[in-house]
Protein backbone atom coordinates (compact mmCIF):
# COMPACT_ATOMS: atom_id res chain seq x y z
CA UNK A 1 0.00 0.00 0.00
CA UNK A 2 1.62 3.19 -0.90
CA UNK A 3 1.40 6.55 1.45
CA UNK A 4 -1.67 8.30 -0.50
CA UNK A 5 -3.90 5.24 0.02
CA UNK A 6 -3.14 5.20 3.54
CA UNK A 7 -3.71 8.31 4.37
CA UNK A 8 -6.48 8.91 2.00
CA UNK A 9 -8.85 9.30 4.73
CA UNK A 10 -7.32 12.56 6.09
CA UNK A 11 -7.03 13.93 2.78
CA UNK A 12 -10.94 13.15 2.07
CA UNK A 13 -11.74 14.27 5.89
CA UNK A 14 -9.73 17.69 5.10
CA UNK A 15 -11.54 18.08 1.81
CA UNK A 16 -14.71 17.45 4.06
CA UNK A 17 -13.95 20.30 6.04
CA UNK A 18 -13.76 22.61 3.29
CA UNK A 19 -9.87 22.52 3.40
CA UNK A 20 -8.32 24.68 0.40
CA UNK A 21 -4.96 24.76 -1.39
CA UNK A 22 -4.28 21.54 -0.89
CA UNK A 23 -0.94 19.78 -2.40
CA UNK A 24 0.51 16.52 -1.99
CA UNK A 25 3.79 14.81 -2.55
CA UNK A 26 4.65 11.50 -2.02
CA UNK A 27 8.64 11.14 -1.42
CA UNK A 28 10.21 8.11 -0.93
CA UNK A 29 9.48 6.88 2.53
CA UNK A 30 6.97 10.11 3.51
CA UNK A 31 3.70 11.90 2.05
CA UNK A 32 3.60 15.57 2.60
CA UNK A 33 0.38 17.36 2.72
CA UNK A 34 0.01 21.12 2.49
CA UNK A 35 -3.66 22.40 3.32
CA UNK A 36 -5.74 26.07 4.82
CA UNK A 37 -8.23 25.13 7.08
CA UNK A 38 -10.63 27.93 8.39
CA UNK A 39 -10.63 27.31 12.34
CA UNK A 40 -8.15 25.94 14.09
CA UNK A 41 -10.23 22.76 15.50
CA UNK A 42 -10.58 21.87 11.82
CA UNK A 43 -6.52 21.63 12.25
CA UNK A 44 -7.15 19.67 15.36
CA UNK A 45 -9.33 17.45 14.26
CA UNK A 46 -7.06 16.55 11.16
CA UNK A 47 -4.19 16.07 13.38
CA UNK A 48 -6.26 13.30 15.15
CA UNK A 49 -7.53 11.73 12.21
CA UNK A 50 -3.18 11.46 11.35
CA UNK A 51 -2.66 9.73 14.51
CA UNK A 52 -5.06 7.41 14.40
CA UNK A 53 -3.58 6.11 11.05
CA UNK A 54 -0.39 6.52 11.54
CA UNK A 55 0.23 6.79 15.17
CA UNK A 56 1.04 9.30 17.96
CA UNK A 57 4.17 10.45 16.32
CA UNK A 58 3.79 9.52 12.29
CA UNK A 59 7.38 9.80 10.65
CA UNK A 60 5.82 8.68 7.12
CA UNK A 61 3.26 11.65 6.84
CA UNK A 62 4.25 15.40 7.06
CA UNK A 63 1.73 17.76 7.28
CA UNK A 64 2.05 21.65 7.34
CA UNK A 65 -2.23 22.44 7.68
CA UNK A 66 -2.57 26.78 8.00
CA UNK A 67 -5.19 28.39 9.38
CA UNK A 68 -7.25 31.25 7.97
CA UNK A 69 -9.24 32.61 10.88
CA UNK A 70 -7.74 31.87 13.87
CA UNK A 71 -9.85 34.68 15.77
CA UNK A 72 -12.15 31.88 16.64
CA UNK A 73 -11.76 27.95 17.39
CA UNK A 74 -14.28 26.90 15.23
CA UNK A 75 -18.76 27.41 14.63
CA UNK A 76 -20.86 25.14 16.26
CA UNK A 77 -24.70 24.67 15.32
CA UNK A 78 -27.04 23.67 18.28
CA UNK A 79 -28.33 20.19 17.99
CA UNK A 80 -31.37 18.87 20.22
CA UNK A 81 -30.77 18.64 23.65
CA UNK A 82 -27.57 20.08 24.21
CA UNK A 83 -26.28 23.05 26.18
CA UNK A 84 -23.63 25.49 26.25
CA UNK A 85 -22.00 23.09 29.30
CA UNK A 86 -21.97 19.94 26.91
CA UNK A 87 -20.62 21.94 23.94
CA UNK A 88 -18.15 23.33 26.10
CA UNK A 89 -17.50 19.71 27.27
CA UNK A 90 -17.04 18.20 23.84
CA UNK A 91 -14.68 20.83 22.41
CA UNK A 92 -12.80 22.08 25.43
CA UNK A 93 -13.35 18.62 27.67
CA UNK A 94 -14.37 21.55 30.82
CA UNK A 95 -17.55 21.83 30.96
CA UNK A 96 -17.57 24.99 32.91
CA UNK A 97 -15.82 27.02 30.09
CA UNK A 98 -19.35 27.25 29.17
CA UNK A 99 -19.15 31.47 30.52
CA UNK A 100 -16.40 31.45 27.30
CA UNK A 101 -19.23 30.36 24.98
CA UNK A 102 -21.72 32.55 26.38
CA UNK A 103 -19.49 35.22 26.73
CA UNK A 104 -18.49 34.87 22.95
CA UNK A 105 -22.27 34.69 21.41
CA UNK A 106 -23.78 37.72 23.27
CA UNK A 107 -25.09 38.76 20.52
CA UNK A 108 -27.97 36.40 20.02
CA UNK A 109 -27.87 34.97 23.39
CA UNK A 110 -29.91 36.82 25.88
CA UNK A 111 -29.47 33.76 29.03
CA UNK A 112 -26.91 30.62 29.05
CA UNK A 113 -29.68 28.79 29.89
CA UNK A 114 -31.52 29.28 27.05
CA UNK A 115 -30.08 28.26 23.76
CA UNK A 116 -32.10 27.39 20.47
CA UNK A 117 -31.75 23.63 18.02
CA UNK A 118 -30.29 25.37 15.11
CA UNK A 119 -28.56 28.58 16.75
CA UNK A 120 -24.91 28.86 15.46
CA UNK A 121 -22.53 29.69 17.93
CA UNK A 122 -19.19 30.73 18.20
CA UNK A 123 -16.72 28.58 20.21
CA UNK A 124 -14.01 31.28 20.61
CA UNK A 125 -9.79 30.41 20.91
CA UNK A 126 -9.21 30.00 24.16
Amino acid sequence: MNLQDKYNEVITFSESLGADNISIVEEPGVLKVRATVQYPYYKNIIWDKIKYIGGQSPSDFIADIQVSDPSIYTKHTVEAGETLGKIAKQYFEDSAKYKEIYAANTDILDNPDLIQVGQVLVIPNI
